[in-house]
């Protein structure tokens, strides 16, 4: 009897939906001595960039009323030492390795992406869009041209490996559903796996932009000034992000979403999986409760059965109407 809670990804084999986001679990498998990842989906890997980064100065994470801020400054050690001494161990990990990749200009983005390709444990990569473009002043994902052209230069390096793109919370112009849209056809032609222009699948989405200040001293409370907020408070707002880019694109182009954003228990999973969402990441749960992705795939479990469907894939974007 099939799994209820077995997922396909973009042509991944998922155990169940439910995923470590990228940045929360380590560069790899560090989450391993706290959390058997044999029970979860997948691990995303901490993002990747062409050159190590020492991150941003201390105090890089506070807790806040709303959630939790972050200011870690994309800290990993760098794609030559990921590929060399870090890569390798994706084989004895019991569960699905996503690569994360993140870069300053399309160049360094085609670099780690066509090493990453060469992982042969690692299928599917995780376009981390959401850090700053140094060419232009923009985020790579801010701009659907320019996201257009990062991805129509960065598909042709990914020959075995799915495309998966992570967008902001575009909540203003251009809008998640144009994000969306300029993701999955970017133009140009179908290359990869799945033979599309464009991504495989989307990640929706990264962190809103936040700030908190000690009234006392007047300081920042993060060492970076500005960061990023997640956690409960983000949850409504990437219900609402999942369901458009949903119905406005991925539905009928055949593209699963990951929803991220707040998921601290299975209610807020199944919130994202009624809204259009293939599987879900946990994230800032992890620092609270390692084991909060197990207890998530088990309601999961249950409440697949208590809807009267054979596997939880039956329930994405079914909420239903209004009226």
């Amino acid at each position: 009897m099939p799994d209820p809670l077995g997922t396909d990804l973009a042509g991944i084999a998922l155990r169940n939906p439910v995923l470590l986001a990228a940045g929360t679990a380590g560069v790899l498998d560090e989450m391993a001595g706290v959390l058997d990842l044999s029970r979860v989906g997948g691990i995303v890997t901490k993002s990747i960039t062409p050159e190590p980064r020492e991150g941003n100065p201390a105090p890089r994470m506070v807790p806040d009323r709303a959630g939790m801020l972050n200011a870690v400054g994309l800290a990993n050690p760098g794609i030559d030492r990921f590929i060399a001494d870090i890569a390798p161990r994706a084989e004895g990990v019991p569960t699905v390795v996503i690569g994360s990749a993140a870069a300053f200009s399309i160049d360094g983005y085609v670099r780690v992406c066509a090493a990453m390709d060469e992982c042969e444990h690692i299928p599917a990569v995780e376009l981390n869009v959401s850090c700053p473009n140094v060419d232009c002043g923009l985020e790579f994902g801010a701009d659907s041209a320019t996201l257009r052209g990062l991805i129509r230069a960065v598909r042709p390096a990914l020959s075995h490996t799915r495309l998966i793109v992570k967008l902001p919370p575009a909540i203003g112009a251009p809008g998640v559903v144009e994000l969306a849209r300029a993701a999955i056809d970017p133009g140009g032609e179908p290359t990869g796996p799945n033979a599309r222009p464009g991504a495989d699948a989307l990640t929706i989405a990264n962190t809103l932009p936040a700030m908190a200040i000690d009234v006392r001293t007047r300081r920042p409370r993060l060492g970076n000034g500005t960061g990023g907020l997640s956690g409960p408070a983000v949850h409504p707002v990437v219900v609402a992000l999942v369901r458009r880019a949903h119905t406005g694109v991925a539905r009928d182009s055949d593209t699963p979403i990951v929803g991220v954003g707040g998921v601290m228990g299975w209610r807020d999973a199944a919130e994202l999986i009624l809204a259009g969402a293939a599987a879900v990441q946990i994230g800032t749960a992890l620092f609270a409760d390692p084991r909060t992705p197990i207890r998530v795939a088990r309601g999961l479990a249950r409440w697949t059965h208590a809807q009267g469907v054979s596997a939880v894939g039956d329930l994405v974007g079914r909420v239903s109407p209004i009226g």
